[in-house]
Parts: C-alpha cells; sequence; structure tokens
C-alpha cells in the first residue's frame, strides 16, 4: 500500500503540557518541498521542533516512510532526518570542512572517526552546495551567508530522507536566497529529497513550494497546493493585514496607496510604469493610471497603489465611454505624464494617443517626475 514519505496524523503541539496547535495533519511525498507559513508567533518553530523530537508532541504521530518517529531510536533518526535551525552554530576552533563532518557522526560510532568513506561523503556534500573552497576557512570567520551553507551540507552529509529548515533565509541577502532556495530545490528534484522549512518570505514559499501549510491561532488554517492557497484576499486574512497588499499573481508586496484626490495622471503599460507608480508612492502622492489592461504588467503595481485606474479586460478595445474616463482623470490631475515609448501606441492601443494630444492641450504635459 502506498504512503507518503513524510506525514502527521492528528500532531498536537504545546509547551508544558499546554496544546499551542491542535490536529496537525500533513503530508508530503519524496521529493516534495512544504512550507509553513503565517503570522509570526503562529507557532511554526514550536511544530518543527515537535517533529524533528526536539519536543514531544502532546498528541498524535508524526510518520517518515511508513514508520512512527516515535519508535525510532536517536541513531536511526540522525540517519534519516537533518535538522537546520535559526540558532546560530558555535564553531570555535573549527574549520567549514569539521562542520560538515560532524553530520557523518552517526556513522562513525562511539569514537567519532571517520573512515576515508566517510571524507569522500563530506566532501560531496560540500560540492553539492558549492562551498568546497571554503574548506580550510575558519567556521566563525565567514559570512552568514556562507555559513549557512555549510549547515546545508552537514545535513547533506547525514544523508538523511528528510530535511528540516527552520528559517533558513533569515539572515541572507538576495544573492545567497536564491543560491540556497536553489540547491534545496535542485536536491529535493534530483535525488527525492523531503523537505519541510518554515519561511517568512511568502513570495519566496509561493515560488518553491510543492505544499503550503498556514498556521494561525491554534490551527492548521490551510493546506494545499501555492495554487490553492495563494488566491486573491487570503495571504491578506492570514496575516491580519490592515495596509499594504499582496498580489497572489505576481507575488508582490505593495505598501498602502496615498490617500486623496489624483494629483498626476500616468499613462504606462508593458511594464515602463511600475517604477514610477512607486515613487509617487514613496513620495505620498496620489496618482490616477490608465488606460491598462488588466493583464498588464502594470496593472497590479498601479491598483494596488493608485487613487483611480482605467482598466480594460484582457484582449478587448479601448472603447470611447475608456477614453472619456481618463480623459475626466487628466483634466482632475495638475500634471500627465506617459512612460509609454510612442512607438507602443499601435494596433489596440493606438487609441492612448488621443490621451497624450488631449493632455497637451490641456498644457498639463511632463517630461517626468
Amino acid at each position: 500500500m502506498k504512503h507518503p514519505s513524510y506525514e502527521t496524523r492528528d500532531l498536537t503541539v504545546g509547551y508544558d503540557h499546554t496544546p499551542l496547535i491542535r490536529d496537525i495533519c500533513l503530508s508530503l511525498e519524496r521529493g516534495e518541498i512544504l512550507a509553513l507559513i503565517g503570522p509570526n508567533g503562529a507557532g511554526k518553530t514550536t511544530i518543527l521542533k515537535s517533529i524533528t523530537r526536539q519536543l514531544a508532541p502532546l498528541g498524535g504521530s508524526v510518520w517518515l516512510d511508513g514508520k512512527d518517529l516515535s519508535a525510532v531510536s536517536g541513531g536511526a533518526l540522525a540517519k534519516t532526518m537533518a535538522v537546520v535551525l535559526t540558532e546560530r552554530v558555535r564553531g570555535e576552533l573549527m574549520t567549514c570542512e569539521d562542520v560538515v563532518a560532524t553530520g557523518r557522526y552517526p556513522y562513525t560510532g562511539r569514537f567519532g572517526l571517520l573512515s576515508e568513506a566517510d571524507r569522500r561523503k563530506v566532501r560531496e556534500a560540500m560540492e553539492l552546495v558549492h562551498i568546497d573552497a571554503l574548506a580550510d576557512r575558519d567556521f566563525a570567520q565567514i559570512s552568514d551567508g556562507q555559513r549557512q551553507r555549510v549547515l546545508l551540507a552537514r545535513a547533506l552529509a547525514q544523508e538523511p530522507e528528510l530535511l528540516v529548515l527552520d528559517e533558513p533565509t533569515s539572515y541572507l541577502d538576495v544573492r545567497y536566497k536564491m543560491e540556497f532556495l536553489s540547491v534545496v530545490q535542485r536536491l529535493a528534484r534530483e535525488r527525492g529529497l523531503s523537505v519541510v522549512m518554515s519561511l517568512h518570505e511568502v513570495e519566496l514559499a509561493q515560488r518553491i513550494a510543492d505544499r503550503v501549510a498556514c498556521v494561525k491561532g491554534d490551527r492548521l488554517e490551510r493546506f494545499g497546493t501555492p495554487e490553492e492557497i495563494f488566491v486573491p484576499g487570503y495571504l491578506a486574512s492570514l496575516y491580519d493585514l490592515t495596509e499594504g497588499s499582496f498580489d497572489p499573481c505576481t507575488g508582490t508586496l505593495e505598501l498602502e496607496a496615498p490617500p486623496g484626490e489624483p494629483r498626476v495622471f500616468v499613462l504606462c503599460g508593458a511594464g515602463t510604469g511600475a517604477q514610477l507608480l512607486r515613487r509617487l508612492q514613496r513620495r505620498g502622492v496620489p496618482f490616477a493610471a490608465g488606460i491598462l489592461w488588466e493583464n498588464d504588467l502594470d496593472y497590479p503595481v498601479a491598483r494596488a497603489l493608485g487613487a483611480e485606474v482605467v482598466s480594460v479586460k484582457p484582449f478587448t478595445a479601448i472603447e470611447t465611454t475608456d477614453l472619456q474616463r481618463a480623459k475626466a482623470l487628466i483634466d482632475r490631475c495638475d500634471r500627465f505624464v506617459s512612460t509609454l515609448p510612442e512607438g507602443e501606441m499601435t494596433g489596440w492601443a493606438a487609441p492612448l494617443r488621443e490621451l497624450v494630444r488631449f493632455a497637451g492641450e490641456a498644457g498639463k504635459n511632463s517630461d517626468g517626475l
């Protein structure tokens, strides 16, 4: 009978016999990545500590490859599951290779002596995450991004079936976030490694995860694929967003729109206007935008930050009524700015030339802001 590579069955977690989150039911196939998301303090780390046996579950069970982990010995568990937590590891007087080598301890026996086969596994793990050049470097003297990759290599040296990561990108800049997650994704895809991780960055969870679990209050509020989780309005509910917005289609976060009547009308499209729209938001200048097709690259930003947006449905023509709405907004604004090159105003976009002409005759054309 086929069973998931990893699953929790009615798991209840908490501290001092006090339940924090009840009836957690998760499942994951081999080679899949599961991301836990939710507000700060929701209990994501508590769940991870419970499934890795750092905390005793208050109810339910955790299964890996058809085995109840409560019945698995510590030594066997260390060969099955590897963990990378947010706590900073103290590697005093240890080289990076020394730290990675500790991942082989479940295999070395009581004296901790590495065989040539163990050392080969250590080198392979370092090569997998591209840190072989750091082998002789002092672990305490390398950057946060390098340190995180060393810890990942240590986990891989254990040859686990399940990798558990607690906020693995917290200390990393953009480059190292992408490098780290790319390595994790490749390992899941090519080696069949199952991965459970908590993430603060919902846009990264949307991109890397095969399954997403949403933690809020005393329960697992939702569990499903990214397509099932990242739907309009849900992230605002999960995080109780009262300012700003998250667009599930683009995975982008935007701050709150400036209040007040629009003072600038922006003619944009094809991704030419997003930077200007955000600049106006930073300056606290309310604006109107259009005419935009609702599948245009600039539309999500305009909708999130604009006081008013004139839009049309995808693959439909601009009507006279749309032009009239846009002209009325131009009349109300002090300035008109176009980021759309004239050469782009052809075909269905040809009517936009009328807005440029109208703004020019009204003396509102501006070269930029």
